[in-house]
């Protein structure tokens, strides 16, 4: 598995382990909307490429110094099923075979959350326990 499906596998294991199937698919094209905004700009301060997207600082929250989904994603390997899962959305975003069904959503969180960028947006998407939002800009 190349680096840029391990990690995005790892961010998807850490953000939405607990969601189904479509849930997780939904967090994968967060990420791949994201690369495609950068490179439709040329470049993006949180990166260019979707190990970069993920793990750039304070983006997702599985990534940050401190959080507890930090170790469990670091450590996760092919004798959790979860995580085989998570690979295989991985692979298939990575090859491109990923529908996108949060219409080109670069942001969410989850529904027991309302940050302020939030404020005043109307999410394009509700899938699972997140709301996403293709109109942010920061």
């Amino acid at each position: 598995m190349n680096h840029d499906a391990d990690i995005l596998a790892r961010t998807i294991y850490g953000e939405a382990r607990g969601e189904s199937i479509s849930g997780q698919e939904a967090i994968a094209s967060v990420v791949l909307n994201r690369v495609a905004f950068a490179k439709r700009r040329g470049r993006y301060w949180w990166g260019n490429t979707i190990a970069a997207v993920c793990l750039s600082p304070w983006q997702f929250s599985c990534w940050n110094p401190g959080d507890p989904n930090r170790k469990i994603i670091e450590r996760a390997d092919d004798a959790d099923i979860g995580f085989c899962i998570c690979k295989r959305i991985a692979l298939r975003a990575v090859s491109g075979l990923l529908e996108d069904r949060t219409s080109g959503a670069t942001h969410y969180h989850t529904r027991s959350l309302r940050p302020k960028w939030s404020i005043g947006k109307i999410p394009c998407a509700e899938i699972g326990s997140h709301v996403f939002y293709n109109d942010i800009e920061v």
